[in-house]
């Protein structure tokens, strides 16, 4: 009996460690909602964006998208995504989803894993997701404006 309660502790233990390491690593977030976006559209129109709902010092919705200037949603495009899903594997409708669940189950964008052929996306998410907490931390409400990391410049698709 002794040893099976050890053994219980030792697994509750390993548990609050993991859940704990799992958390945000991030200042108190301000409920509210919060944007961020790139700062120009990429070299086939596009300019990705994320916008979080914070309740709670929790992130509790998450949309992570690119539109064009007339504000089409790259999500609905669909020979964008027979293209892509061809050359690729992926396609946005898919990889935005990915992208935002990750964040919203994990809370912190370092532990969201790229999904295979949307990398140029991943790099572009990683930057918009760290602006948008900043954001929430400071409880600031405008829009952050991210530039375009250099690694993703001039990307086809999604390399």
């Amino acid at each position: 009996m002794k040893a099976r309660t050890i053994l219980f502790a030792a697994m509750i233990l390993a548990a609050a460690t993991f859940f704990s390491a799992c958390s945000q690593e991030f200042s108190e977030l301000q409920d509210g909602y919060y944007s961020a976006e790139m700062a120009n559209y990429d070299e086939y129109g596009w300019k990705e964006f994320i916008t979080i709902h914070v309740s709670g010092d929790k992130i509790v919705t998450v949309e992570y998208n690119a539109k064009n200037a007339s504000g089409f949603i790259k999500s609905w495009d669909m020979a964008y995504m027979r293209t892509m899903n061809a050359v690729t594997g992926t396609y946005p409708n898919e990889y935005t989803r990915t992208y935002s669940i990750s964040l919203l189950n994990w809370q912190n964008p370092d532990e969201v894993d790229a999904v295979t052929g949307a990398t140029h996306s991943y790099t572009n998410f990683q930057a918009l997701a760290k602006a948008v907490i900043a954001q929430a931390e400071a409880g600031d409400k405008q829009v952050a404006q991210v530039e375009t990391p250099a690694e993703t410049e001039g990307a086809l698709y999604e390399e």
